[in-house]
């Protein structure tokens, strides 16, 4: 199993409606409007690093109203 955090960029005043589009999607586990450089944070589990990619961050940057997201894996240490 691979968790990751995803930090989200909006466009301006896209931030509830790009939460709840997020929320819907296949391996979301939680997402939260937040403060600061991003403007919503997601957290997703799948598999393996190839069903993240393919079957949640890929989806989500189709999105309207996403500009950018960055994955942030969560590692074992």
């Amino acid at each position: 199993m691979v968790s990751a955090y995803i930090l989200i960029q909006t466009e301006v005043g896209k931030a509830a409606q790009v939460t709840q589009q997020v929320s819907g999607i296949n391996g979301i586990v939680a997402v939260d409007p937040v403060t600061g450089p991003y403007d919503v944070v997601a957290r997703a589990e799948a598999d393996d690093l190839d069903g993240l990619a393919k079957g949640t961050v890929m989806p989500m940057q189709e999105l309207d109203g996403i500009t950018r997201t960055l994955t942030c894996p969560v590692i074992q240490l």
